[in-house]
């Protein structure tokens, strides 16, 4: 009777399948993993663009309030900086430098340089701006696809939109499956 000692192929056969398959896996994962990286800082930067949109308003109320006998504010009907779904900017946004853009005179010019900032760092967000955004007044939240602009309230609705991976936002509302928004609701 001769033993022998050690592995047989089959065994070796198995252990190299499944080691394979790990291996895919981990491969998976790590495509995936780059993937949501990619979409994380692509909506961090759509927060901090809004934030920074908030702020141009805040330090050029004249541009987005009528003020009243009585120092009650109330948002215009119509504001450079208000800009309503499937429209554009009005007055249309000037091409700027970069060199205007360290130090913008105006408003307008404020407007213009944070619109570079969006184009620059939201990917197809120049292909995006009339139909993907809206910054508007609602007095009602939007829990649907369509923006409620219905002009009254105090609250300023914002949306950003950018080019994404086909299925990889989780937004439903936004306009469809390759396209991700950010959305924000504020009282100013």
């Amino acid at each position: 009777m001769n033993r022998s000692k050690g592995f047989s192929l089959i065994e070796v056969l198995v252990t190299l399948l499944l080691t394979t398959l790990g291996i895919l896996g981990m491969v998976a994962l790590q495509s995936r993993s780059i993937q949501y990286t990619a979409e994380s800082a692509n909506t961090n930067s759509a927060i901090e663009l809004t934030s920074q949109l908030i702020e141009l308003m805040r330090s050029n109320p004249n541009q987005l309030f009528n003020k009243s006998k009585d120092f009650n504010y109330d948002i215009k009907s119509s504001s450079m900086l208000l800009k309503k779904a499937g429209s554009d900017f009005s007055p249309a946004p000037a091409t700027l430098s970069a060199r205007a853009c360290n130090t913008p005179s105006s408003p307008q010019q404020q407007r213009d340089c944070w619109l570079e900032k969006v184009k620059s760092r939201l990917p197809n967000a120049a292909n995006l701006i009339k139909d993907g955004f809206y910054i508007c007044q609602s007095s009602t939240p939007s829990a649907t696809k369509t923006p409620t602009c219905d002009g009254k309230g105090s609250i300023i609705e914002i949306q950003l939109a950018w080019a994404s991976k086909k299925g990889t936002c989780p937004d439903d509302r936004a306009p469809n499956d390759s396209t991700c928004i950010y959305r924000t609701r504020v009282e100013l």
